[in-house]
């Protein structure tokens, strides 16, 4: 969930290092540094705080060489400080190593090395490894040998890169769990743990697999596995392009990326869909498709948001495909005995495809014989490449920490899934159609939707000061109340909870005081008459009512202190709508409040440790 990037070419390493740094950003972290090696031999700053700091302190105190790496770190092992920060180095003064991850046996690591007289400057489990390398170098002189015999010996997951003060020259890169890529450029190599520090300087990458490690020197790129098995790696050219990183006049991603949905949902839907036939043509699930027309039950799982997408996509699934669909936490996924029977179809949702907790349970249902599909955003990312097959989203980079443009496209892709998984099991061709016809109009009511936003920042500007809400959904539109409340909390810091309208009397209901904003997503479908009546309720306590209608339904006026109208479509596809003005909502409320909306606090937008 850290940024990492590694130079070593011809120019200056500092610039290289601190521009990709400030490329990775919106990653979330809590303190940057780096280290160059040059005529001053390895030098090293680090900072707390966000990556300005870092470019002050070089900027007082310069650094040279033309090879260097940097990070920024999300404490995980001891409180944001200096001593904390990376690049971690070894007893010796030699060895400088910035790491993703976490290393699981970092407290015996850490005694064994004190017990041979090695003092240790941070709380971190990543001077562990840092000592590590160290010790063996200093016994045995070979530093590719030194980092193979550590991570030999460490327990956890790891992204790293390594600088020597004796090897001028070199970097040397290893990953376990962790991604790493390679930019290859002209006479230069950039490392980075993402591909938007790299994309300024080269298109052409190379990806790490796992227990891979790579020596880049003057004589080339030189992969190998941990264990010293010779690799050959195949060079690919990123699909990513400079303009779509940047803000392009707005004044936040989150903003920018609210704002581009239409266009990438018709990106995502773009070639997939036939209405003349009838077809959806997901390219991606060629690999599987014998596998999943034999499917006779779904286990979708994600993380955070991307589990939202899959909540929905259990209500797609069993009311198009008529599959029986379980949802799961992938960091309770993994940890359960799960039961895979034969003609399990479990699917990966992710955006970043290298969240661990997700990977982790890829490989666990994996492993007990279910056939895997990913429906993940990052090409070329760690869970495309483990699934059987899947589908891209194609919404370009995501940078705001809170998920927008990728939940919608999550959504739609579910959708085309379970369109695809119905027309070959029971979906009449009408059905078929009629959906159709309504997923290529999302676009368009989306584009629509987005007119709200005005009317959004006035209703924040009223609501910013209350410190908790209350989000009610009812059928596919509760997973939004969970979304609408999680958008609001990551962005805003405001507590928010989603429920089940119904559940609100079984507890909740004793939360509600006068004024308390209550949001209920109410569009026209067999639940609007119940969800009429929890509105009623929360009335009936002096909660503020903000509804999320469809519009020309005047009816809810008089139960409402404000409603927000939407396009109708069919109560299937009602969430690529119902979802934008809660995303709005959100965005505005932390303006108003203040906070750094791209850069949440104590968030990261890919999670890569467990």
């Amino acid at each position: 969930m850290c940024g990492i990037v590694g130079y070593l070419g011809q120019r200056e390493a500092a610039d290289v290092l601190l521009g990709g740094l400030a490329r990775l950003e919106y990653r979330g972290y809590d303190s940057a540094g780096l280290a160059t090696l040059g005529d001053g031999g390895l030098e090293m700053r680090r900072t707390v705080g966000r990556v300005k700091s870092l470019v002050d302190s070089v900027a007082a105190a310069p650094v040279s060489g033309s090879i260097g790496i940097a990070h920024t770190r999300w404490a995980t092992h001891g409180r944001p400080s200096e001593e904390n920060a990376h690049p971690h180095g070894d007893a010796g003064q030699r060895i400088a190593l910035v790491h993703n991850g976490i290393i699981e046996n970092h407290a015996a690591i850490r005694s064994f090395l004190e017990q041979q007289g090695i003092r240790f400057s941070s709380e971190t489990d990543t001077e562990s490894l840092a000592q590590l390398i160290g010790f063996f170098y200093s016994r045995n002189g070979d530093l590719l040998g030194s980092v193979r015999q550590a991570l030999s010996d460490v327990q956890g997951t790891f992204g790293i890169v390594v600088l020597c003060a004796d090897a001028p020259r070199t970097l040397i890169a290893a990953r376990r769990g962790s991604p790493l890529l390679i930019g290859v450029g002209e006479d230069e190599y950039i490392v980075s743990s993402d591909a938007s520090a790299i994309i300024t300087h080269t298109s052409r990458v190379v990806y790490l697999e796992d227990n891979e490690i790579v020596t880049l020197d003057p004589t080339g790129m030189h992969v190998a596995t941990i264990d010293a098995a010779p690799v050959e790696k195949t060079v690919h050219t990123l699909v990513m392009k400079l303009e779509e990183i940047e803000l392009a006049g707005y004044e936040h991603h989150m903003l920018k990326e609210i704002f581009e949905q239409p266009e990438t949902l018709r990106n995502a839907m773009r070639g997939r869909l036939n209405r003349q036939t009838g077809e959806i043509t997901l390219g991606g699930l060629k690999a599987g498709e014998r596998e999943i027309a034999r499917a006779r039950r779904a286990l979708l799982f994600g993380c955070g948001t991307a589990w939202h997408a899959a909540l929905v996509g259990e209500y797609l699934f069993e009311d198009l495909a008529r599959l029986p669909t379980d949802v799961d936490y992938a960091s309770e996924l993994r940890y359960r005995n799960p039961i895979i029977e034969e003609g399990t179809l479990a699917i990966a949702v992710s955006q970043s495809g290298e969240t661990a907790d997700t990977l982790a349970a890829l490989r666990e249902v994996k492993t007990k014989g279910a056939a895997v599909l990913g429906v993940v955003n990052g090409v070329g990312s760690s869970i495309a490449r483990e699934t059987d097959a899947g589908v891209y989203l194609h919404v370009g980079p995501e940078i705001g920490v809170a998920s927008t443009k990728a939940f919608t496209a999550q959504v739609a892709v579910l959708t085309m899934l379970a369109l695809y998984l119905g027309r070959r099991r029971h979906l009449s061709a009408e059905r078929t159609d009629l959906v159709l016809r309504e997923l290529e109009q999302i676009p368009d009511k989306v584009e629509r939707a987005l007119e709200l936003s005005q009317q959004t920042k006035l209703l924040a500007e009223r609501l910013a000061e209350w410190d908790n809400w209350l989000y009610l959904g009812r059928g596919v539109n509760y997973p939004l109340a969970l979304e609408g409340a999680l958008k609001l909390k990551e962005i805003s810091y405001i507590h928010a909870e989603g429920l089940p309208a119904a559940e609100m009397k079984h507890g909740p209901i004793a939360m509600i005081d006068p004024g308390m904003p209550v949001v209920v997503i109410a569009p026209r479908d067999h639940t609007y008459g119940k969800i009429v009546s929890n509105i009623e309720e929360v009335r009936s306590r002096d909660g503020r009512v903000i509804v999320i209608a469809n519009e020309c339904d005047r009816e809810l006026e008089r139960l409402a202190d404000e409603v927000l109208y939407v396009p109708s479509t069919i109560p299937c596809l009602s969430p690529l709508v119902t979802c934008i003005p809660l995303q709005l909502l959100a965005y505005h409320t932390a303006v108003v409040r203040g906070r750094d909306v791209d850069k949440p606090r104590n968030l990261a937008k890919s999670v890569t440790v467990e």
